[in-house]
């Protein structure tokens, strides 16, 4: 069971670490934004969303905010995550 769970973690921690590295070269990464355009857009939100694949698409805007964005994290943050049940102070 735990070497399953290692695995799958490390399968998905390939994942991002290979979309960072290959989103930097200019027309792979332009051809990488458009395939996680609806992906960024659920997460950001619909204009932050469109703003990231916005940048990402600029040749070299894209490759500069990518790069940054290995080092730093993000620089558009992803909307809050909607609460299903508020939780109210008592009275």
């Amino acid at each position: 069971m735990a070497a399953g769970l290692s695995r799958r973690v490390a399968r998905a921690g390939g994942w991002a670490l290979a979309k960072r590295l290959i989103k930097p070269i200019p027309v792979i990464g332009s051809v990488v934004a458009i395939g996680l355009a609806g992906h960024e857009v659920k997460k950001k939100g619909l204009l932050r969303g469109a703003a990231h694949v916005g940048l990402d698409l600029i040749p070299f805007v894209g490759t500069a905010k990518n790069v940054l964005e290995i080092f730093t994290g993000d620089l558009i943050p992803d909307k809050l995550p909607e609460v299903k049940y508020p939780i109210t102070p008592p009275s």
